[in-house]
């Protein structure tokens, strides 16, 4: 009797809808696995209604949108593969410290509690939100300037544009407020459990362009894992962007964390 497909759960981060996971649901669907991109709480299903209903999602925290998909993870046949992009890495890292996950993979993953490094880029691509305290609680829209700026800046102009329009929906403010505040807080939401030597395996991907997760700070949340006996990789990628998980280079990420997966045995 052939074993049920491994489930797969993607977890988009903010600008982003759900549905930007699609070519990756596709892929992993063909590969074998058993995938699904939820939205986050309250998001609406699609990009135009989601743009339409921005107050929908204001005032989520992190720990929101983690027992969201932490009931998600427990109701699933068996412990998922968790894949998160950008604050959806920083969510796929808390599920795996917490047991919800069999492996993760957080892709440009926002910053968890102990990360220092703070470059100008990640302070300039945060500013849209973080520039307004009065925005906390509320959703916040990037324009197209502002995406070319914290996404698209490793592809052409034109193809930020369009990525732009296929997918920046308004997203919470508040998880950027709690991780530039995490190192401030005593019980941080942005705080990991980086200790757990139990847990599954942890790919980290870094673009080496990325201005809203610059790699430096990716590096120093791989030394916050030191403590921590499970396997913890960093796999960094030459001239990619914020973009990497939606442009036209999307499938040299998926590919290498499809075979990243298979040499866990997963």
């Amino acid at each position: 009797m052939q074993p049920a497909p491994r489930p797969v759960v993607f977890i988009h981060g903010l600008w982003l809808h759900s549905t930007s996971w699609t070519p990756w649901v596709e892929l992993f669907a063909r590969s074998g696995y058993s995938p699904s991109a939820p939205g986050w709480p309250h998001e609406p299903e699609t990009v135009s209604e989601a743009r339409e209903q921005p107050e929908a999602v204001a005032g989520l925290g992190i720990d929101d949108v983690t027992d969201h998909y932490a009931s998600l993870c427990d109701g699933s046949s068996e412990p998922p593969v968790v894949i998160g992009h950008s604050f959806g890495g920083l969510i796929a890292e808390k599920l795996l410290g917490q047991g919800k996950a069999a492996a993760a993979v957080a892709i440009d993953p926002a910053q968890i509690k102990g990360v220092l490094p703070l470059p100008l880029a990640q302070l300039r691509a945060g500013l849209p939100a973080l520039g307004n305290p009065a925005n906390r609680n509320r959703a916040v829209s990037l324009t197209g300037k502002e995406f070319r700026y914290g996404f698209g800046n490793a592809v052409s102009e034109e193809e930020s544009d369009a990525l732009y329009e296929r997918w920046s929906i308004p997203s919470p403010a508040k998880p950027l407020f709690q991780a530039a505040a995490a190192n401030f807080s005593l019980h941080s939401e942005a705080e990991v459990d980086t200790r757990n030597t139990t847990r599954g395996p942890l790919l980290l991907i870094s673009g080496l362009e990325d201005h809203t997760v610059p790699d430096a700070v990716t590096r120093s949340t791989l030394k916050q894992y030191r403590h921590s006996t499970a396997v913890t990789e960093l796999r960094q990628f030459e001239g990619r962007g914020h973009s990497l998980t939606i442009d036209n280079g999307w499938s040299e990420i998926a590919k290498a964390v499809l075979a990243w997966l298979r040499e866990q045995g997963l």
